[in-house]
């Protein structure tokens, strides 16, 4: 019974050992299999039999082939890449997953967030809710070309007319990839979105004037052998103030397209900036509307000779001085310096009205924009006079800013270069 005993515990101990063996064998193999790599008899601890060396056979041949393919779909890629990657379009491919595969370098100067994509989900690295729907028509082969859409990108937005189709499997490949090239019209959606701005702006700024127009026009036609004559001269007064302005409108708009034009025909020449400063202001002591207000000049000595149009940088004085007369009350001091800040020469125009609200401050250089649309329209202002300023001082390589406190004022800066 002894005997027995011992011969049964010895059978069980060795077949504990070759089942650890075998498992320790097993692990090992799974290794090779999760690492890519050949699995080589000698690494297995003890002898396992032939069952063991076919295994180990087969676990190899799927991993050869599984490089293989690894290789094959590499390379695909990298001919891919070679192939779009100089293209301007944006071009991306998904996998089925809609993992990203490819992006070339256009899609991350489109998207500049867009770094460090590949094997990313596309939906974490294009924010557009349209898009992802478009990617599951491309792979229903309905999708429309030149479809376009919407992208979200930081605080902007981006669009781009994206076509997509699906890419045949590759060998050894269960899912199909799908293919889409975005071409970016953020731009041309900008321009149309400013024109049909502009358009609009300029209706109904040309509206109120003719309407006003008209119909004291009318009333005149129809009324005139029977309105008093104290009627008929402030009816005729109201007509020739709002003839005036839509002449100033007019006349604004030809400019704004002339410095918008491809050649807007600057005629520069050197002209001794601070003399320039000095006769304009002296001229403009003269006019009836600074009859009220002080002019104070201040030009650093070393402010000297510069290449500009000289017409219109009068014509940007004008406007700044014109608006800041306008909006100071009888007895105000309105300031212009000019000071030299390295090789350009820094130009302002201070007042001290009302000033301008922080959320208004940044969009005063644009086509019709007012900050009080009735007090300007009162005035006679056409709302371009500020574009036009910002127009012609990036024609001579400046800038130009404002900065402003509520009740405390608005100053207009703007730079000349030294040279041009």
């Amino acid at each position: 019974m002894l005997a027995l005993t011992l011969i049964l515990t010895l059978a069980l101990g060795v077949s504990f050992y070759r089942l650890r063996q075998n498992r320790l064998n097993l692990i090992a193999l799974e290794q090779a299999v999760k690492e890519g790599r050949r699995f080589l008899l000698e690494e297995g601890q003890g002898h396992s039999g032939a069952e063991w060396a076919d295994l180990c056979n087969a676990v190899n041949i799927n991993s050869e082939e599984l490089e293989r393919l690894q290789q094959y779909r590499t390379s695909q890629l990298a001919q891919l890449e070679a192939t779009l990657g100089s293209l301007q379009e944006a071009v991306l491919i998904v996998d089925g997953g809609n993992r990203i595969l490819l992006a070339n370098q256009a899609l991350q100067s489109i998207f500049p967030e867009a770094q460090n994509i590949f094997n990313q989900r596309v939906e974490l690295v294009l924010q557009s809710r349209e898009f992802l729907d478009y990617v599951e028509t491309v792979r229903k082969s309905r999708a429309v070309a030149q479809h376009p859409i919407e992208f979200g990108q930081g605080n902007d937005s981006v669009w781009a007319e994206v076509t997509g189709t699906l890419i045949p499997a590759l060998e050894g490949q269960k899912d199909e990839w799908a293919l889409f090239v975005l071409h970016d019209i953020t731009r041309q959606r900008k321009l149309e979105t400013l024109r049909k701005d502009f358009v609009a702006n300029v209706s109904h700024e040309l509206r109120t004037p003719l309407s006003v127009i008209k119909g004291y026009v009318e009333t005149l036609v129809d009324d005139h052998q029977t309105m008093a004559i104290e009627d008929r001269e402030r009816f005729l007064i109201t007509i020739e103030r709002h003839t005036e302005r839509l002449n100033s409108l007019l006349e604004d708009l030809l400019a704004l397209s002339r410095l918008e034009s491809v050649n807007p025909g600057l005629s520069r020449e050197s002209a001794s900036l601070s003399g320039f400063i000095d006769e304009l202001v002296e001229d403009y002591r003269g006019r009836p509307s600074c009859q009220a207000h002080h002019l104070n000049v201040s030009v650093d000595q070393d402010v000297d000779q510069f290449l500009i149009d000289p017409l219109k940088i009068t014509q940007v004085f004008e406007n700044l001085l014109e608006n800041a007369l306008k909006y100071t009350p009888a007895g105000s001091h309105v300031y212009i310096s000019a000071k030299m800040r390295d090789r350009v020469v820094e130009i302002s125009v201070r007042d001290s009205g009302p000033g301008i609200p922080a959320e208004d401050l940044p969009h005063i250089f644009e086509r019709f924009y007012r900050v009080d649309k009735g007090r300007s329209r009162e005035k006679g202002g056409t709302g371009l006079g500020l574009s036009i300023v910002k127009h012609i001082i990036q024609l001579h390589g400046g800038r130009v800013w404002a900065e402003s406190e509520p009740g405390e004022g608005t100053a207009v800066f703007f730079t000349l270069p030294a040279s041009m």
